[in-house]
């Protein structure tokens, strides 16, 4: 039995996020159901993490362990033929047994997107987070970087799922405006429900100054919800990169 790991990407706006679920349609679910029918058997995947509804992925891995006969490098072609058009696999590769998508993963990045202009932008309209008051993008850089380091997470983190510990590494964190658009990059150890979303929505209070971003790491240590910002809405959200070793960390780096 081989374990194959996939790289792939999707547009998250019509899915219930990645994990299967009983009465709601998921990318977990659309992806098994498409290699049950090329692999001629019920396949499970693993997937390095679990993406929200709404929420987006530009570089995804899964694994699943099946005795299929497609040779792995004509897999993407066969699987992509029997998936929606907001779902592709772009490549596919033989790991190690023993890899798993979620519990090999070294680090990952999530990027998050906002249009902060007045007029939104119907083309963008489940791409993006259409902000239209203006966001002082120096104040965010600075509420940014207090993020980095390793600290306890907890107060941007959403109830909801459980954990052994609430303390992550990020290993950066960064704001940048490019015209209209501001695109927010954290890369960590590891992510807490809603960390992400959470964080943005902290550095857009510090920008309109309900709090200082020299603050954040003080808010970190009280480890208290209420005091940090508001969790931003799903569709600016996309899981941009993740970092393995092996074989799989090659097929991940991979360009584009």
């Amino acid at each position: 039995m081989k374990n194959i790991a996939l790289r792939l990407r999707y547009d998250g706006s019509r899915y219930h996020g990645w994990q299967v679920q009983k009465n709601a349609i998921t990318v977990a679910q659309t992806m098994e159901e498409a290699l049950a029918k090329v692999c001629g058997e019920r396949v499970k995947l693993t997937g390095c993490g679990r993406t929200d509804a709404g929420v987006h992925a530009l570089r995804y891995c899964a694994n699943f362990h099946s005795d299929c006969t497609v040779p792995v490098d004509r897999m993407p072609l066969a699987v992509n033929s029997r998936l929606p058009d907001d779902i592709s696999v772009v490549d596919t590769v033989e790991v190690p047994d023993d890899f798993n998508a979620i519990g090999s993963c070294v680090k990952k990045e999530y990027v998050y997107k906002i249009l902060n202009s007045r007029i939104p932008d119907p083309f963008l309209a489940d791409r993006v987070c259409f902000y239209p008051q203006r966001l002082d993008i120096s104040l965010m850089q600075a509420a940014a970087r207090a993020f980095e380091g390793t600290h306890d997470f907890k107060a941007v983190r959403s109830e909801g799922t459980q954990t052994k510990t609430t303390v992550r590494t990020v290993y950066w964190c960064r704001a940048e405006k490019d015209g209209d658009l501001i695109t927010v990059s954290i890369c960590a150890n590891g992510f807490l429900y809603n960390m992400c979303r959470a964080m943005v929505g902290t550095m857009v209070y510090a920008s309109y100054g309900k709090l200082i971003p020299e603050e954040i790491p003080a808010l970190l240590e009280k480890r208290d919800r209420r005091l940090t910002g508001p969790t931003m809405p799903p569709q600016g959200l996309y899981l941009n990169r993740v970092w393995y070793d092996g074989a799989a960390g090659a097929m991940m780096e991979k360009l584009p």
